[in-house]
């Protein structure tokens, strides 16, 4: 018989979330650690740090009074906070979306001249900082899956677009490397090597 696979910490997250919400009121940790494993099946040793990671990400609100802690979540002030986050996604992928657009401009010169140099440095560098801050922003939206489907569908859609783009950068450094393989005998290696072009340079799926 296999043995019953655990909660995963989403969903530890999402089920402490449940607690305050339904019940609407104000606890203290060991209140917590009491009602979460009999209701919500999250282990007491871990209620701690799920409640810990839900006040860092401003979703359970946090206040000591005396020498004591208590913690609360109303439904209006949660959605308040994802609306908050959302918003903040919302401008960070506006962000990436202008600056893919700039860098995506500079790779068409580039292929249009076939020349390397800094410009082809920059552009590598920059293909490698966009990766980077969309792989930040689909784990931040991941964060706030229990929100509106619509909206993460949105956020879904768009960076799906931003991935098709890198892609189609990569792709055309890959023309690059082709044409000047074929017109000056340069192997994929030796170009790789002078412009530093990463070697497993290559599609993001």
């Amino acid at each position: 018989m296999s043995k019953k696979r655990g909660l995963s910490v989403e969903e530890k997250r999402t089920r402490m979330m449940e607690v305050f919400h339904e019940k609407k009121d104000v606890f203290q940790l060991k209140e917590l650690e009491k009602i979460c494993p009999k209701e919500k099946g999250i282990t007491s040793m871990s209620v701690k740090d799920v409640l810990q990671s839900l006040v860092d990400d401003n979703m359970v609100n946090a206040e000591k009074i005396g020498t004591s802690n208590y913690f609360w979540c109303f439904p209006s002030a949660a959605m308040l906070s994802r609306k908050r986050k959302l918003d903040q996604l919302d401008s960070e992928m506006h962000i990436l979306k202008k600056k893919k657009d700039s860098h995506g401009a500079a790779i068409a010169t580039a292929k249009a001249t076939r020349e390397g140099g800094e410009e082809r440095d920059e552009l590598l560098q920059q293909i490698s900082v966009k990766e980077k801050m969309l792989e930040a922003v689909k784990n931040e939206v991941l964060k706030y899956k229990e929100c509106d489907p619509e909206v993460l569908e949105k956020k879904k859609s768009e960076l799906l677009v931003c991935r098709e783009s890198i892609n189609r950068w990569t792709d055309n450094i890959f023309s690059v490397q082709t044409w000047c393989k074929n017109k000056f005998g340069i192997d994929n290696k030796q170009m790789c090597a002078n412009f530093s072009i990463p070697e497993d340079l290559d599609y993001i799926s």
